[in-house]
């Protein structure tokens, strides 16, 4: 696969990779969960690698981008394709965000180490239906893993076709 060909979030989230009500804690242990959970669910990636990761990303800056979201997001070497999952927290969890709220919806990006083109535009896209914010409190108001991943994909095909 190029690094250069058009990725869409659609493509790289499936259902089973969306999380309901994921008890939270701290950033820390949101970002294990996470990291473990990916590892059981895809054989090439590790998962104290991808914790170490996204905790070195988030040690850079805070990935809460404001209003209770946060895109953690990271390279890896063993991953082959990029790979996003999606969490909403039983409660929100302190994310360091730049506007200092809690953080409940969590959008996790994995990519390639050498996706450069697509780590970008996957972190647009991802950006783009989280600053919605009828589709945030739509995601809040979610009850089941099944309502959490159809209103997501709802936003994303939203977001594609004004992007077309």
């Amino acid at each position: 696969m190029s690094a250069n060909l058009p990725m869409n979030l659609e493509a790289i989230l499936p259902p089973e990779r969306t999380l309901f009500d994921v008890p939270g804690g701290s950033k820390k242990r949101v970002l294990e969960f996470f990291s473990t959970f990916i590892a059981q669910n895809t054989p090439s990636l590790d998962s104290q690698e991808v914790f170490s990761r996204l905790i070195g990303r988030e040690r850079l800056g805070s990935t809460g981008i404001g209003n209770g979201v946060a895109i953690p997001h990271a390279r890896d070497s063993h991953c082959k394709a990029p790979l996003a999952g999606f969490i909403k927290l039983a409660d929100p969890v302190d994310f360091d965000a730049v506007d200092g709220e809690p953080v409940d919806l969590i959008f996790v990006l994995l990519v390639p180490e050498e996706a450069d083109d697509t780590h970008l535009a996957l972190l647009g896209q991802v950006a783009s239906v989280m600053n919605d914010g009828d589709t945030r409190q739509r995601l809040r108001k979610s009850e089941s893993q099944r309502q959490l991943y159809d209103i997501l994909l709802e936003a994303i095909r939203r977001q594609d076709d004004d992007a077309t």
